[in-house]
């Protein structure tokens, strides 16, 4: 409506000035010069006028905007005007500057909610951008990295020059665990960034949070359910032995005496050498359970050397087929791009992507169309992986949290360290090993 009213009083003004310059010339031309002077004159004042309106309404739009620029919501428009269509005008700019106020209060007060949830958070927040300048730090990262206030990584050099180091060279997506050593003790912080744009600056959002406690609750955990295990496997080991060794005793001692040899019966010397060979059995079962457990505690440094992928993963395959050429289980492999390459100690990973390989099949024994396969890549992180995935029945929710335990096992045969050594070599090459289960149980080897 306001642009319409403007419009209309443009365009009848320039209208008056076209039959003033008609008039005018055809006055001229008729010799009448002083009604031609008149004209003239009626011109510049109507030229003048338009000038003036025009400039009028733009000087207030322009104050409308640098106001709004300034965020100055202060500035108001006279309403009551003789010119209906600069009254309209002032009226819309009036009602635009308010809803515009409206809009930047709300959008203070969501800011300051947002800050204050940031501020209270148990987790330190901050970004920085390219120069390391800290724009926003939360009092609880400025408490955990133990200086207040941050305004850019080079302070951090006086808290600890590795963490200043690391914090000068950490990069996108980057996922770090540091100590922290101070006056109040060591502190394990969990470091992880996210890039993000805002007005076209490129910053980085970075979290950090104390692991400690969540660290010593996760060592308890393992410790009690690796006591557990090996409490189940020696009780199991050693109950055998106490039971027999009690059954044997018997027939050599009654009481607090001893038995004549010349009361053994044939059946007595042979329950005895029965059960002295299951004592052996036993004892042998016990040793070989104890250099398990060694073998899982003396896992080498990896002697890294690059690998190409695909050599990798066809030896793993060749020796899959090997072992087992009867079962109908189809292996795959994928790799992408076709030239990727490892670094990783060769005899390490092919040991774990053959345990991996030989429990995809011994799940889908039975199963028609069984199928693995190994898939190797490069991650939206930039990091390298090899997954090893079965369409097998899954493994059980509640067997997920105790697979990667040493000696936990649901086979009747193995020692239970297959996936706990695996999780060590891969651990070793800085690298992690994750499972999901489902449709498709998949193990997923992450190397850095």
């Amino acid at each position: 409506m306001v642009s319409r009213n403007i419009y209309l009083q443009l365009v009848f003004r320039i209208v008056l000035i076209v039959l003033t310059v008609v008039v005018s010339t055809y006055l001229f031309f008729k010799g009448n010069y002083v009604g031609c002077g008149i004209g003239i004159l009626i011109l510049i004042g109507q030229t003048s006028a338009l000038i003036n309106y025009v400039n009028q309404t733009n000087r207030k739009i322009a104050y409308f905007f640098d106001a709004i620029k300034n965020e100055d919501f202060t500035l108001r428009f006279p309403e009551k005007l003789s010119v209906k269509s600069l009254e309209e005008l002032n009226h819309s700019l009036n009602m635009l500057n308010s809803m515009i106020q409206d809009i930047h209060l709300k959008k203070q007060a969501q800011e300051q909610y947002y800050q204050e949830i940031l501020r209270q958070a148990d987790i330190g927040i901050f970004t920085i951008n390219p120069k390391g300048h800290i724009l926003f730090a939360n009092p609880t990262v400025q408490d955990l990295l133990n200086y207040r206030p941050l305004n850019h990584i080079k302070q951090l050099n006086q808290v600890d020059t590795e963490l200043y180091q690391l914090f000068q060279n950490l990069a996108p997506f980057e996922n770090k665990i540091f100590q922290l050593g101070n006056e109040r003790g060591k502190r394990d912080l969990s470091i992880k960034c996210t890039p993000l744009t805002i007005e076209e600056q490129e910053l980085l959002l970075v979290v950090v949070h104390d692991i400690h406690r969540e660290l010593d609750d996760k060592e308890t955990d393992s410790w009690v359910k690796l006591i557990r295990v090996l409490t189940h496997e020696i009780m199991n080991t050693i109950t055998p032995i106490t039971s027999i060794s009690e059954s044997i005793l018997r027939y050599f001692k009654k009481g607090s005496l001893l038995t004549d040899p010349s009361e053994f019966n044939k059946d007595q010397i042979k329950n005895t050498a029965k059960g002295l060979e299951v004592i052996k059995d036993q004892g042998n079962d016990l040793m070989s359970f104890v250099q398990s457990y060694r073998t899982f505690l003396s896992v080498p440094e990896p002697d890294k050397e690059l690998i190409p992928a695909h050599k990798l993963l066809e030896r793993v395959k060749l020796l899959l087929d090997e072992q087992d050429a009867e079962n109908k289980i189809t292996i795959d492999l994928e790799i992408t791009p076709r030239d990727l390459a490892l670094f990783v100690d060769q005899k390490q990973i092919s040991q774990v992507l053959l345990n991996l390989g030989k429990n995809a099949k011994q799940s889908l024994e039975g199963q028609e169309n069984g199928e693995v396969r190994f898939i190797c890549g490069i991650n939206e992180m930039n990091k390298k992986y090899i997954q090893v995935r079965d369409n097998g029945p899954g493994i059980p929710p509640d067997l997920l949290d105790a697979i990667f335990v040493p000696f936990f096992t649901t086979k009747k045969s193995g020692t239970g360290i297959g996936l706990s050594l695996s999780k060590q070599i891969m651990r070793l090459h800085g690298g992690s090993i994750q499972v999901l289960t489902g449709e498709n149980t998949v193990f997923t080897l992450i190397f850095d």
